[in-house]
């Protein structure tokens, strides 16, 4: 399936903020066509597993916002759904 422009643009914001070891930014939209937050863009559910050192001796709670943070008007205005997996190497 081919990359939306959302999705690379997450892709690319992560990687600059995080240096990730490892980055998957899966569309999960199609799962959701019909449903509440579903624009109809088919970008609009994503799944996020970043693994970064950055996250070293950060809480759970910390690194979302942290992912967030880095990604900046996307969830919440561009993004409706956004599950995140940040982990540290070797976690």
């Amino acid at each position: 399936m081919k990359k939306g422009s959302v999705q690379i643009e997450m892709e690319e914001l992560l990687i600059a903020a995080f240096s990730p070891t490892h980055l998957a930014v899966i569309n999960d939209s199609a799962s959701h066509h019909g449903h509440s937050g579903d624009d109809g863009s088919g970008e609009s559910h994503f799944k996020l597993e970043i693994e970064s050192i950055v996250f070293a001796g950060v809480s759970r709670v910390m690194r979302q916002r942290m992912v967030n943070k880095a990604l900046g008007d996307l969830p919440g205005q561009r993004v409706h759904a956004l599950a995140i997996k940040a982990t540290v190497p070797g976690e």
